[in-house]
């Protein structure tokens, strides 16, 4: 954090500089603390009506078989979405017990690395100067990488098979990510659940620390993730 000391050699500065000075410095200073209260905007689109009268009751998480060859990301994936997914009400089912309902998460995060020449209002010709005016092609001179991520939810009934509902949200930034901003991006794809929304929408969800993003110590066991049997709806 900057600050500006008055020191001996500061008081002989004109006062109004001064103070000018020590506000720019409280300033400085609410900005950083600031840094810490992020919010996430992601664009939702979610499908699908909640049957009337049901309760939400208990769940259980669902893995394709690609998921399960890859249990330890999807178990971190399934951690993410976990806190979302009990905000809205529903509860895990014990070990021993069916759930009512079950859960399946996906994610993705793509890279796209992007030119300065992709900017059509990019100047693309330099003027040299010396004993003349020449033109020349400009190379590019930054490339920014672009991620674009998204999160899926779907819930089926247990008993059926029916798909009940389907929410995914989507976010572009220049950051990596992590488990915290897919939790954030969770939170964001169930905040109206389980009423009817505008889709797509904004959604802007706070984000918090990776420790706070995960279960913490103490939390109900849920059961184990079931793999499906062939031919249920998949999250792409």
């Amino acid at each position: 954090m900057l600050a500006f000391p008055l020191t001996r050699a500061a008081s002989t500065l004109p006062r109004r500089l001064v103070l000018g000075l020590a506000a720019a410095s409280l300033a400085l200073a609410a900005g950083c603390a600031s840094l810490g209260n992020q919010t996430i905007s992601s664009e939702v689109s979610s499908y699908g009506e909640w049957p009337a009268g049901r309760s939400l009751g208990t769940y259980q998480f669902e893995r394709l078989p690609s998921q399960e060859a890859r249990a330890q990301e999807q178990a971190e994936l399934e951690s993410a979405a976990r806190t979302a997914i009990e905000r809205a009400g529903f509860r895990p089912a014990a070990p021993s017990a069916q759930a009512d309902v079950l859960v399946q998460v996906g994610a993705r995060s793509t890279r796209l690395d992007r030119s300065t020449w992709d900017d059509r209002w990019w100047p693309r010709v330099s003027v040299w100067g010396g004993r003349g005016i020449y033109w020349g092609l400009q190379a590019p001179i930054a490339t920014a990488s672009r991620i674009d991520r998204e999160v899926a939810v779907l819930l089926r009934d247990r008993a059926s098979g029916k798909t009940l509902y389907e929410t995914r949200a989507n976010n572009t930034g220049f950051t990596g990510t992590d488990m915290a901003l897919l939790a954030a991006m969770f939170d964001a794809a169930m905040k109206d659940f389980p009423r009817p929304a505008v889709s797509p929408r904004r959604v802007d969800t706070p984000l918090q620390p990776a420790a706070a993003a995960m279960p913490t110590a103490g939390t109900a066991p849920a059961s184990p993730p079931v793999t499906p049997p062939a031919g249920p709806p998949v999250v792409r």
